[in-house]
């Protein structure tokens, strides 16, 4: 600050012991403002963002010309890519310099990054989301390997956007021989956040926001460094009425309460209000309208086929979003766990300028504690956006000339998942492309080569990604490439397209061509859904046995099995000899028939061979399934055979009475 704080004349009067209450007008809550502050802004597009603060401070700057040259810093971009969100600060002279996450949504900010008139940086939005939580507890580094080999590396220009930033934020450090970025701490004079309902001293709770984001942490992060908080609320309650365990921001961290305008206080930018975001409904969910054939339908199918049954997921917005339109046509949303770099775990998650938000939600994390999650490789799976490409396998979907769009979490998502694949047409530009009889012909091809000798800025190290022996795909329309120990190789091509025509002449570099690319999966250039669940959930019938000698345990995983053919009956019968007639023992057996069927015709011929494998082989057996109608419809077939049921809920209850019977 350049100026000395001014004491807050709403706070509490120490000398009396009275409190005081922390409610004020608009116009005085952003007169605590001052030249040269560092202002922290909390908020995703629009979601969890104080609209009214923000459109308050930027009339003050009009009428007064104050205040001045501010540091602005948000995790995320935050903005509608017209007038809202941090637009409201884009005049020279408000701003002095902006530290962002993301600038796509705030032209108006990034016109005087570009223009050189203000200074401005690019970091990792999961950096500078934890970089809040470090500033509260005093640390002067935020610690991470997040950004290594990137634009963020202080090697390769440590995340500034233009020649007037100099001043450097990020250093390389070592420990134990590793490599991390050092990312300087900067601690808040102002933390501009937004809740639901406030009461007198300031307790704060957040029942209708769509993401609690990082507020916690920038309240924090101002007030153990001897700044004030700003929260935007829609409502006033008395003291003492909120329930304590709602407080999401006590009122030790709050020093002014403000009450909105209800029309900058909308859920998100895009929405009044949706009770499904917040969870005080669960809404039904119609299936996603199926995606026209088309190129990206193409892509989104091929990158489908990397899902597996339970993992844990992350899209990015644009051509990613089709993953999700794959995974309701082909029946597979159910298996699968979807998460947003905000906070949002399972669900549906929204987007446009509602993005971050989600439908029906499992649960809902603190923005900073997403990132510890994705960071230490919690994520599974991520599908992202593909920009720009290089030989090395290297991705740029940050900075385009004069545009700056910035990295967001991509940096910490594509750096840390398990798998990455990247989504994107080969070509730009007008690209049409026509599906005849299952192949693919190039119609007329885009303008723009993808596909470069160097990206112009490095928000994807494949350099970094293929010494750590990362699983990275580049899926296309027409092909698929896979990062290699030497860069980028071509694994697959699309029926009717031509490597040398198609695919190769069209690159700014030759990849590694290691043998004969196999064809793409046929079915997905055809109509009609792909089977693709049959395919995720079929497990090898050889795989479905295992017995532990130790306890003389056989465990058969019958879940998800169909028995549609009399083969399939023989071959269990089969499967259970192999594994029990060498032992010269019986064996106590557990059967989980979860999602298990057997055809009307083939009832009696299964049950007859199940009580041939009991005779002859099981000392004794339990059984479960997790469905109560499957229970009753196995225990009766059971008994019509004269079989003991022993038919349990889960696994657990199976093994106890299997022990019990002993």
């Amino acid at each position: 600050m350049s100026e000395a704080r001014i004491v807050h004349p709403f706070e509490s009067d120490r000398a009396s012991g009275m409190k005081r209450g922390k409610v004020v007008a608009m116009e005085d809550a952003v007169r605590v403002v001052r030249d040269g502050d560092t202002v922290g802004f909390a908020g995703i597009i629009g979601t969890g963002f104080a609209e009214g603060v923000a459109r308050a401070l930027e009339q003050r700057f009009l009428e007064t010309k104050a205040p001045r040259d501010l540091t602005v810093i948000c995790a995320a971009g935050i903005g509608d890519a017209k007038e809202k969100g941090i637009n409201h600060l884009g005049h020279e002279g408000l701003v002095r310099r902006a530290i962002a996450g993301h600038w796509g949504m705030m032209p108006k900010l990034g016109r005087l990054a570009v223009e050189n008139r203000i200074e401005a940086y690019n970091l990792p939005q999961g950096v500078l989301t934890q970089m809040f939580r470090d500033t509260a507890a005093r640390k002067p580094r935020t610690l991470s390997r997040v950004g290594l080999g990137t634009f963020v590396d202080p090697r390769q220009g440590g995340g500034k956007v233009n020649s007037r930033t100099t001043e450097e934020l990020v250093e390389v450090v070592t420990f134990d021989g590793e490599e991390f970025l050092a990312f300087r701490t900067l601690p808040l004079d102002v933390a501009v956040l937004r809740g639901t309902t406030a009461d007198l001293d300031g307790n704060v709770t957040m029942e209708h926001e769509a993401l609690t984001l990082d507020v916690l942490a920038m309240a924090m992060a101002a007030k153990n460094n001897g700044g004030l908080v700003i929260v935007q609320v829609e409502r006033l309650a008395d003291r003492g009425t909120l329930d304590a365990r709602q407080v999401k921001l006590p009122g030790i961290l709050v020093d002014c309460v403000v009450v909105a305008d209800p029309e900058d206080h909308w859920q998100t930018f895009a929405e009044r209000f949706n009770p499904a975001y917040c969870g005080e409904v669960r809404v039904p969910v119609s299936s996603l309208a199926p995606l026209p054939l088309d190129e990206r339908k193409v892509i989104a199918r091929r990158a489908a086929f990397e899902l597996r049954p339970n993992c844990v997921v992350n899209l990015g917005i644009g051509v990613p979003e089709g993953v999700a339109a794959v995974a309701a046509e082909e029946g597979v949303l159910p298996l699968l766990t979807l998460t947003a770099e905000p906070g949002i775990i399972g669900g549906i998650p929204a987007g446009g300028l509602s993005f971050g938000a989600a439908t029906n939600l499992e649960a809902l994390l603190d923005m900073p504690y997403q990132f510890d999650f994705y960071d230490g490789g919690g994520l599974d799976v991520a599908f992202l956006g593909m920009a720009e490409a290089d030989r090395e396998g290297n991705l740029n979907v940050s900075r385009f000339g004069p545009r700056i769009a910035g990295c967001g979490g991509f940096i910490n998502i594509s750096q840390n998942a398990k798998r990455v694949v990247f989504l994107g047409t080969f070509t730009a530009g007008g690209l049409e492309v026509a599906i005849e009889d299952g192949r693919l012909r190039i119609a007329r091809e885009g303008k723009v080569r993808k596909f470069v000798e160097q990206v112009e800025q490095i928000t994807f190290s494949g350099r970094v990604a293929a010494a750590a022996g990362r699983s990275v795909l580049y899926v296309t329309e027409r092909c698929v490439f896979r990062l290699g120990a030497g860069g980028l190789e071509l694994l697959e091509v699309a029926p009717g397209i031509d490597v040398e025509r198609d695919v190769l002449a069209k690159m700014a570099f030759a990849p590694v061509v290691p043998g004969t690319p196999r064809p793409m999966d046929p079915r997905i250039f055809g109509a009609g859904p792909m089977g693709l669940r049959d395919d995720l959930l079929t497990v090898p019938l050889a795989t479905r046995f295992s017995y532990h000698a130790a306890e003389n345990v056989l465990f058969i995983n019958f879940e998800g099995l169909a028995v549609n053919d009399r083969k399939t009956i023989e071959d269990i019968r089969a499967a259970v000899g192999r594994v029990c007639e060498p032992l010269g023992r019986r064996v106590h057996t557990i059967v989980n028939y979860d999602n298990f069927s057997v055809a009307p015709g083939l009832v009696d011929e299964y049950w007859a061979m199940v009580r041939e494998v009991v005779d002859r082989h099981y000392d004794r057996v339990t059984r479960y399934t997790t469905s109560a109608f499957l229970r009753a419809k196995l225990g009766d077939a059971l008994k019509q055979r004269g079989q003991a049921p022993h038919i349990y809920e889960n696994r657990d209850e199976a093994r106890t009475a299997l022990e019990q019977r002993s």
